[in-house]
């Protein structure tokens, strides 16, 4: 069995933070390209591609992780999952991969998290979710 991690740089989370330029996609195109290169990876393997995004909103809604394998030109057939489990999202995304391969489902699976809340701040897409319904 193969493994490898690769990190993106760290800065402050704000509008004048060292990374306020770089996008939640060009960090995840990175690393994506990096697990490529380094491996010598053969990407129409690659099962599917989870990443965690606490605020899955404007430049890092849709399907981050879908778009960040087109961008890092890995197989068309290789899939994307973006997973919002608030602060455990990239956690939780590394999770079901490693779940997918450990159970037969997926022989090679990618995991991580993209967030860059220099760009989009932590709550700016309105909440923490939908209304409590409580019975009368």
């Amino acid at each position: 069995m193969c493994s490898d991690a690769v990190r993106t740089p760290r800065g402050k989370g704000r509008n004048t933070g060292t990374l306020h330029e770089v996008t939640s996609l060009s960090l995840a195109t990175q690393v994506l390209q990096a697990i490529r290169d380094r491996n010598n990876l053969d990407t129409s393997k690659v099962d599917d591609v989870y990443l965690g995004c606490v605020t899955p909103i404007g430049e890092q809604g849709s399907d981050i992780a879908r778009v960040a394998v087109l961008n890092a030109d890995y197989a068309q057939t290789v899939a994307g999952v973006q997973v919002d489990r608030f602060c455990a999202s990239g956690l939780e995304a590394i999770n079901i991969a490693a779940a997918k391969v450990k159970s037969g489902e997926a022989d090679l699976a990618i995991g991580g998290g993209v967030e860059a809340m220099s760009r989009v701040p932590m709550g700016s897409n309105g909440g923490a979710g939908p209304p409590i319904l409580r019975s009368r």
